[in-house]
């Protein structure tokens, strides 16, 4: 018997920029966690991720033409952030957190497509998600009631004011 498979591999990066001016040099500097004190490195890499089926069906309609989903292009594509810790399930819709979540448009020329990779990327600026990062979505409009493509669960330390972090969300499937 043969069996079909497709691999498919996630990786979120978070580059931290500890003030405006190591954001506008483009260099990813080491930030201080204001609640915990400890140092946050440059650059982190997550792998992993789950589908959430909401996402998997917008995903099915908009490659069989079916009904009117919304693209998860750069017109409609948002990251989301919030500070959730309640674990993954492909039956969420959207962030977990109550209050401390925000979505943000992806930037101009997102996402972007190299071979099976497609990339999204958001800015979340000086006044943006202060909070903890806890959780991450993609999703096709700027709240919970749009569809969420994804949703990850990973400690990456608490964003102050003053702070530039930027979230990619990098798909492969083959």
């Amino acid at each position: 018997m043969i069996h079909d498979r497709i691999n498919y591999q996630t990786r979120w990066i978070v580059r931290r920029f500890a003030d405006d001016a190591a954001f506008t040099a483009g260099v990813p500097t080491p930030v201080v966690d204001p609640v915990t004190g400890g140092i946050l490195p440059a650059i982190s890499e997550i792998e992993g991720n789950l589908l959430l089926n909401e996402g998997i069906g917008e995903l099915w309609d908009l490659a069989c033409g079916l009904g009117t989903p919304g693209a998860f292009d750069n017109t409609n594509s948002q990251i989301g952030v919030g500070d959730s810790t309640t674990s993954e399930s492909a039956t969420q819709t959207g962030l977990q957190a109550s209050t401390n979540k925000l979505y943000k448009a992806v930037e101009a020329g997102y996402p972007q497509r190299s071979a099976q990779t497609v990339t999204w990327r958001a800015i979340f600026g000086s006044g943006d998600a202060n909070f903890a990062w806890q959780e991450f979505t993609v999703a096709n409009g700027n709240s919970d009631a749009a569809v969420n493509l994804n949703r990850k669960v990973s400690n990456q330390g608490t964003k102050a004011s003053g702070q530039t972090w930027t979230l990619d969300l990098q798909i492969t499937l083959s």
